[in-house]
Formats: C-alpha cells, sequence, structure tokens
C-alpha cells in the first residue's frame, strides 16, 4: 500500500473525497444523499477537506471546520470496507488534528457514531456527557480532545 494524505486544494479532489464518502455513508449506511453533502463541500475553500489515496485511488476522506474559536469540528470521517482496520482511519485523523493545531486550534470535537466510540477513545477522544443522539438517523455521541 502507498498511500497519500492529502489537503485537497481543487475541485477534483474534492469530488474524489465526497465519492469516498458517499460510498460509505449513502451506499452503505443508507444516510439520504441529501444530507450528505452540505454547503461545507460547494469548493475547497469551504472547509478544510482531506482525501487518501492508494496508489492514486481515493480510498477514505474526512473534513475538518471551526467549531468556535481554538476548537475544530471533525467531520465526514469515512474510510471505505476494504481500508477498515488497516491504520488508514487513525492517520488521516492524525493529519486532520496536525493540520487544526498548526492553523492554532487547541482542542477538537466530532460527533461519532457509536459504533466507533471505541475507535476514538483509542485516539485520545472523550465521551463528553450526555445521551446518544441521532444523526441521519444514525446513533451519535459527542467526543473530544485537547490538541
Amino acid at each position: 500500500m502507498e498511500v497519500d494524505y492529502i489537503r485537497v486544494t481543487s475541485q477534483d479532489l474534492l469530488e474524489e473525497a465526497i465519492a469516498v464518502r458517499f460510498t460509505v455513508f449513502v451506499d452503505e449506511q443508507k444516510v439520504p444523499a441529501d444530507l450528505e453533502r452540505d454547503e461545507y463541500d460547494d469548493s475547497p475553500a469551504a472547509c478544510h477537506h482531506f482525501v487518501v489515496k492508494d496508489n492514486g485511488k481515493a480510498i477514505a476522506a474526512g473534513r475538518w471546520k471551526e467549531y468556535e474559536p481554538g476548537i475544530a469540528k471533525l467531520q465526514r470521517i469515512a474510510v471505505l470496507l476494504p481500508y477498515r482496520g488497516t491504520g488508514v482511519g487513525r492517520k488521516l485523523i492524525a493529519a486532520m488534528e496536525a493540520d487544526a493545531k498548526e492553523a492554532g486550534y487547541t482542542a477538537s470535537i466530532l460527533g461519532a457514531q457509536c459504533t466507533a466510540e471505541g475507535f476514538y477513545h483509542k485516539l485520545g477522544y472523550e465521551t463528553e456527557p450526555g445521551e446518544p443522539f441521532l444523526d441521519a438517523g444514525i446513533p451519535h455521541v459527542n467526543m473530544r480532545k485537547t490538541l
């Protein structure tokens, strides 16, 4: 595997990242397509988008945006099924966190699918108090990490 973690700077790369997300969230998890794409996907500059490529093929994606001053919100983190469990997701999160930290952010938050809560715990995220909530019909919890 020859994997590259790329900050999205072109519309073509953005479309590749969104295609990964649609495969995971819309096709696999049955999230309605109109909920998956939003105003932060209008251009590479609308959000801090990342795409992961293996030998030129997009295999994972994620994005982060400012939640409030000093706090980055990681979103839309998706890894294609054959690449789960290979470390790709962990390294993608690390790249996004490093980018946010370099931009001056001191913490990151995310809404984790409950099935992925353990994964994020291993990366240093702590579950915030409160009951799980539904996002696109999927149970989630809020998590936070100091960068």
